[in-house]
Parts: structure tokens; C-alpha cells; sequence
């Protein structure tokens, strides 16, 4: 059974990538983290880390006074979220369209082109192996 997408707002992105580096980890800690790039205040972590376990990405655990996150979402399943998000949004699910704007960027190195290429010719073999 295909799980569902995990579509994250900024805020969340923001939080879940910090809560990645420390987690576990507890709202304080989070805050003071993310304070000089967000200026987020105590009370704004929290809310956000509540919703988040709410919404199945975070899970919190009290074994005294202060909570203990540990992320439900894995950085892959976030990632594909994301990208299937912009493929459906940004492109009305047309991945030839996105994978040529990528390609425009002019972002890409030729070590990354190297990479993407063989990742297509992988991909190509095992649609041909018999199943």
C-alpha cells in the first residue's frame, strides 16, 4: 500500500530539517537553533512542532517536564512530497516539461548530468526486465 504525500509548509520545512540534525530533540533546543535565522520566539516552535505531530510528522514523547520530538517523515518521503507537489502543481503532472526546466537552469554540473544519465539508463533496463 502506497503511502500518502507529505506535503510540508516552509515553516515545517524549516523545523523538520533542524529536528533532523538534533533529533531527538526539544522545542527550546529547536527554537534557540532556528532563532537567528527565523527569529522565531519559544511560543512559535512549539505550535508548530504540535501540528506537526497532528499532522504525522513529528512525534513527541513527555518522560518529564519538557516534550521530546523524533521525526515520523523521513527526508526521502519529504523530498518526494515536495516534488511530486511541484509535477502536479507547477507542471499539471508533465515531468518531460519539468525535467527540461531543470535542465535550463544552467544550475547543473556535468558530474550531475553524468548522474541524471545514468539514472535514466538504469531505469530504462529495468522496464525491460521481464517481471
Amino acid at each position: 500500500m502506497k503511502q500518502s504525500l507529505i506535503e510540508l509548509t516552509d515553516a515545517e520545512w524549516t523545523v523538520i530539517k533542524k529536528v533532523w540534525d538534533l533529533e531527538p530533540c526539544t522545542a527550546p533546543t529547536v527554537q534557540k537553533e532556528l532563532h537567528g535565522e527565523t527569529g522565531w520566539t519559544y511560543s512559535t516552535v512549539r505550535t508548530i512542532m504540535d501540528r506537526m505531530i497532528v499532522k504525522g510528522l513529528l512525534a513527541g514523547e513527555k518522560p518529564g517536564k519538557m516534550t521530546v520530538y523524533r521525526s515520523i517523515a523521513t527526508r526521502g518521503r519529504a523530498q518526494e512530497g515536495e516534488l511530486l507537489s511541484v509535477l502536479r502543481n507547477a507542471f499539471s503532472g508533465a515531468l518531460t516539461p519539468m525535467v527540461q526546466c531543470l535542465l535550463n537552469s544552467n544550475e547543473l554540473s556535468e558530474r550531475e548530468l553524468s548522474e541524471i544519465e545514468t539514472l535514466i539508463k538504469a531505469k530504462k533496463r529495468k522496464t525491460k526486465e521481464p517481471e
